[in-house]
């Protein structure tokens, strides 16, 4: 208690860059709790809601700046941004989300309620960033449970925000226990909201549905530098198909955009006949599915999509549907447009998104809920296919980042998609981190990132719907600021 009282700045950069070791790879689930309880307990013994904004604000920077580093990687290392110019988008970035913790701390010291304030805040400021400027939610509290602490059981009724909302109010009580206050019932409540988010781990909210099919995700380790240079294109074409014909599986799928050629989908063209035509023979001849990742073009729109190919005489197609700001379109573009002329080099920053009420794909036996890479950040958009998808496949392309964090933070946040929706999720990436996740969010397989390699295994289907997909986040939301509400009234009583 010395030092946070003595080194309140200090101790708040520390606390929020220790937070960040609680979401993968390192999975220590303990430590945001313990991370917020102690910036909870700083807002307690500050003066005024200025001095808690500050507070919050270093906690924020420690945390997206020491969470997040990864994007000056593909502004710098990939898009070839100058370096300068790189650190501080990054900064700048990393500062905007920490207006975020600022806010809470701000609001929380002006209430009557002060930890119970900032337990519902937190918790309200991660949802705001899920959806604000098209939404960025990346290290949301919750996916820090996720999948080995009690609090993960909440995920399946409530989501990441529920698990998220576990959290602060745990750390809140443990501050009124470190107080000495209401002591007993701070106790009580601590130990029912963690037996109870144990207990609920063990419901199996989905049943088996069909035979299991025999699946082959393939990681095809294309080095970002040259994954779209024409001299290579056909090169990286073959080994594709190469991997594809030599993987024995009902269901093969193929990254994110593997295939480095514009398709058109509204006329047969040349790519069509020399790419599309040999996994459609690769299909016919093994008998199998093949999901494959490319830039398809309507007219002059193009999409980022995953093509089904089996032997239906009709390619499948899901186009993704949102997009990222700056990395698959330019917001501003007519104010912003010239960083990605002069300074930056992105190939995909203008394409078209798909609709949001897309089919589950049939294949294998399995009604398919695919979505692409950044996608499945957002719980409420996944479960847009469900109940009626059986298994839930992400293509990804994570070679952006470079060997961060950044692959195993996104695969921490498909092992929570699999809890939310309690189906299993493939996750065939470019590099990594390419995984087989079980319906309670365990990594059941996986292979080394940065290798070329296939991971084979067999999926089981699912069916039913746990109670997030009936509700999405609009159950925790809705609690939530009914209990502001009722904080509210306790305040003008």
């Amino acid at each position: 208690m010395f030092w946070l009282k003595k080194y309140p700045q200090i101790t708040s950069l520390l606390l929020g860059t220790s937070c960040v070791f609680g979401f993968a790879p390192f999975y220590v689930f303990i430590l945001p709790i313990l991370s917020i309880a102690s910036l909870f307990y700083l807002w307690e013994i500050t003066t005024s809601p200025k001095q808690a904004a500050k507070l919050g604000f270093i906690f924020g920077l420690g945390f997206f700046i020491s969470g997040i580093y990864w994007i000056y990687i593909s502004l710098h290392d990939i898009g070839g941004m100058p370096f300068w110019m790189a650190g501080l988008a990054t900064f700048l970035l990393c500062a905007f989300l920490a207006l975020f913790p600022a806010a809470v701390g701000y609001l929380a010291k002006r209430s009557a309620h002060p930890l119970a304030t900032a337990a519902i805040l937190w918790v309200l400021s991660d949802w705001v960033r899920d959806w604000i400027f098209t939404g960025f939610p990346w290290l949301a509290l919750g996916y820090s449970q996720v999948p080995f602490s009690p609090l993960a059981g909440y995920a399946p009724i409530l989501g990441v925000f529920g698990a998220g909302f576990a959290v602060t109010a745990s750390a809140s009580l443990l501050v009124l226990i470190a107080q000495k206050k209401q002591r007993r019932l701070a106790m009580i409540g601590l130990s029912a909201i963690w037996i109870v988010g144990g207990a609920t781990t063990q419901i199996n909210w989905t049943s088996p549905v069909g035979n299991p099919t025999k699946v082959a995700l393939i990681q095809g380790n294309i080095p970002q530098e040259i994954k779209w240079d024409e001299a290579v294109a056909i090169q990286t074409v073959n080994q594709y198909l190469g991997m594809a014909k030599q993987a024995l599986a009902e269901l093969v799928i193929l990254p994110e955009t593997a295939l480095p050629l514009a398709i058109d989908l509204t006329q047969k063209d040349m790519a069509q006949d020399q790419v599309l035509a040999p996994f459609k023979t690769i299909a016919m001849q093994d008998h199998k599915a093949i999901l494959v990742g490319a830039v398809s073009k309507k007219t002059d729109a193009y999409f980022n999509t995953m093509l089904g190919i089996s032997n239906l005489d009709t390619v499948q197609t899901y186009h993704k549907s949102h997009l990222v700001p700056f990395g698959e379109f330019i917001p501003f573009k007519s104010v912003i447009g010239w960083i990605y002329r002069d300074w930056l080099n992105m190939p995909l920053s203008d394409l078209s998104r798909g609709i949001t009420t897309q089919e589950p794909m049939q294949m294998a036996g399995q009604k398919i809920a695919v979505n692409i890479c950044y996608e499945d950040v957002f719980g409420e958009e996944i479960i847009r296919q469900l109940p009626a998808a059986t298994l839930l496949v992400n293509a990804s392309n994570d070679a952006w980042y470079g060997r961060s964090n950044a692959a195993e933070q996104h695969l921490q946040f498909s092992q929570m998609r699999a809890l939310e929706t309690g189906r299993m999720v493939l996750r065939a990436t470019n590099t990594g981190a390419t995984a087989i996740i079980s319906n309670k969010g365990d990594v059941l397989a996986t292979v080394p990132q940065f290798t070329t390699t296939i991971l084979k295994g067999s999926v089981q289907g699912y069916t039913g719907s746990t109670p997030y997909i009936r509700w999405g986040n609009w159950a925790i939301i809705s609690l939530l600021f009914i209990a502001l509400i009722l904080l509210w009234g306790r305040k003008k009583k």
